[in-house]
């Protein structure tokens, strides 16, 4: 299995987007192969989930994009740690557009993958960029649909003005404002009376597994919320989305959504589809569980190479 990416850089408009990019162990840049662009949850950095399921599908034939979103990560842009959705998307042009300058990747043979909130952005983009031929998620998150059902319609409209108020002090010179995805330890997710055990495995995968990593920073820039309320992941799908769709789910539910998001995904999509549901597995679960990965990336082989070639 593929163990050490090439670093690789593209741009997104004036951001320098830092990636890195899997070839399978038998690499021939004589050969074509077909290409996938991985899109990775909320707060992840390529390092993380998306190194796990690169390396995975680089082993079984494909060349693999796997990248830090603007200002997030060694990915440039200002403000740090903005999570803007607009911009997640058009990464994942600028990454098809990095793909397309590769003499050994097929220009109809790329793919996209998208994984959590990397799901919604991936569905988003698919939908007006068609230079990918086929499309897969794994526990696949509307994240604007998340934060808006995450509290009452009356606190998501409290906290639009506090966004306008944060947006008010920085004009005029204050610090910005940046809160953490989630807790920063278990022992301080404990402390705080968190008993869901989807965010205990959240935190114990991002902050104390070996997962961890120095780039992930845990924070979001406060601003950020006005533009994810604002977001729906699956707006148009049923007009303008036409490649197929393999949709995969954990089949243990839990708090996220990301079930019923899949679901909802499925439903929607008007394209050649199939809906996948590995067993016993829980949203986070799906992130690095050898059980449960192993299950995803065989079942998206077979549709990448179908729909793709490899």
């Amino acid at each position: 299995m593929t163990t050490h990416p090439r670093r690789i850089s593209f741009r997104n408009r004036s951001i320098e987007i830092a990636g890195n990019f899997y070839v399978p162990d038998d690499f021939d840049e004589a050969k074509r192969y077909a290409a996938l662009v991985i899109a990775t949850p909320g707060s992840s950095v390529k390092e993380q989930i998306g190194a796990i399921y690169a390396e995975k599908l680089s082993a079984q034939g494909f060349v693999v994009v796997t990248f830090d979103p603007s200002y997030q990560g060694e990915s440039g842009g200002e403000p740090r740690d903005l999570e803007d959705p607009a911009a997640r998307v058009e990464d994942i042009r600028c990454a098809a557009d990095f793909l397309t300058t590769l003499p050994f990747v097929g220009e109809d043979n790329m793919g996209l993958l998208g994984i959590c909130a990397g799901g919604g952005y991936a569905v988003n983009a698919a939908l007006t960029e068609h230079r990918f031929k086929a499309l897969g998620t794994v526990v696949a998150g509307n994240i604007g649909r998340a934060f808006r059902q995450m509290q009452p319609m009356a606190e998501v409209l409290k906290m639009l003005d506090a966004v306008g108020k944060q947006r008010t002090i920085e004009a005029r010179g204050g610090d910005p404002r940046r809160d953490p995805w989630i807790p920063d330890t278990l022992k301080q997710a404990e402390a705080s009376g968190v008993t869901d055990p989807d965010l205990l495995e959240a935190v114990g995968f991002y902050r104390e597994s070996r997962y961890c990593h120095p780039n992930s920073t845990n924070r979001l820039f406060f601003q950020s919320f006005g533009l994810l309320l604002g977001f729906d992941a699956f707006h148009l799908v049923p007009e303008l989305l036409t490649q197929p769709l393999q949709v995969i789910v954990g089949g243990r539910k839990g708090t996220t959504g990301s079930y019923d998001d899949g679901k909802t995904l499925f439903d929607l999509a008007p394209t050649k589809k199939d809906f996948f549901v590995i067993e016993g597995a829980g949203h986070y679960e799906m992130y690095y569980k050898p059980e449960y990965v192993d299950q995803a990336v065989e079942k998206l082989t077979v549709f990448y190479r179908e729909h793709l070639g490899a």
